[in-house]
């Protein structure tokens, strides 16, 4: 049975923590129908038992954006319970921190398998369905990482201009068909992804104390410290502009979230290379050895 107009649905991946928690509580608080995706079962399931506590419309499936099987079973249960979708977000993803030569193949391919097949994966199974019925919105979480590469961030930065460059493309191909895609460009914001990056970060741990970029690691490491402790930016922040995204008649193409990424926007326009260079070696301590 359709959804009726008062109760849309809301599949979005990358709900059982951080940022996608966090979109998923305040969704189904506002009335959507929202069933939230992840790997882990344990937190699928503490996720699942505060929706309860709060009697919120909001459901929980296992669901793996790497494995074509288990995308196809999450969107097929959310089809037969719901009827249709009428949003998908696409927030899962992680970040690997290591330098460019350090960082193995195999864990490019993982970077790359979360945070862009993963999501072209969910949203090709769900596109045509919106593009028949000529409605719906896609909300892609990309990051200010997405247009701005600082240093260690080579692999996540690169997912996530990859991310921009399949919305853009979508908003012009879905146009005709008056389905919206939208991006969502977090800046630094205290959630689970900073715990995941440090626990991938544990293998290159002897190469990051010892190897030829050991001072570099140091002082990015210490930039991202003191810009966690000075961080006031929540993931029910983030919630609240994905909500705006999705209920503003008239979306934007794009939606910053921290007054860094807002700055970071304009840098980018305003800036030169050379100058933006300069700006990003001075805050990451960055300078030229000596022979």
């Amino acid at each position: 049975m359709a959804n009726s107009a008062a109760q849309k649905t809301v599949l979005l991946t990358g709900a059982s923590d951080g940022l996608g928690k966090a979109a998923a509580i305040l969704l189904a608080e506002r009335g959507y129908r929202v069933f939230g995706t992840g790997r882990s079962a344990e937190k699928l399931a503490q996720l699942e038992a505060l929706a309860r506590q709060k009697n919120l419309p909001l459901e929980t499936l296992q669901m793996d954006v790497c494995d074509d099987e288990s995308v196809r079973r999450g969107i097929e249960s959310v089809w037969s319970k719901a009827g249709e979708i009428d949003v998908l977000v696409n927030n899962a993803g992680f970040a690997f921190s290591i330098a460019f030569e350090d960082l193995r193949l195999e864990d490019w391919r993982k970077q790359f398998e979360t945070n862009v097949f993963g999501l072209i994966r969910v949203t090709q199974a769900i596109l045509p369905r919106m593009r028949e019925r000529r409605q719906g919105r896609i909300i892609m979480v990309s990051s200010v990482a997405g247009f701005l590469t600082v240093p260690l961030q080579g692999a996540y930065s690169a997912s996530k201009h990859a991310v921009e460059a399949i919305s853009n493309a979508l908003r012009h191909e879905l146009y005709p068909f008056g389905v919206h895609t939208i991006l969502i460009e977090p800046g630094y914001i205290v959630s689970g992804i900073q715990q995941v990056g440090a626990s991938l970060a544990q293998p290159y741990m002897e190469k990051a104390q010892r190897g030829p970029y050991a001072k570099l690691y140091a002082s990015t490491w210490a930039s991202a410290n003191n810009t966690r402790a000075k961080s006031k930016t929540t993931p029910e922040d983030c919630a609240h502009v994905i909500l705006a995204a999705i209920e503003s008649p008239r979306p934007k193409a794009r939606y910053g979230v921290t007054s860094l990424a807002k700055l970071a926007k304009w840098g980018k326009r305003i800036l030169s290379d050379r100058a933006a260079d300069r700006w990003i070696r001075g805050r990451y301590g960055i300078t030229r050895e000596s022979q």
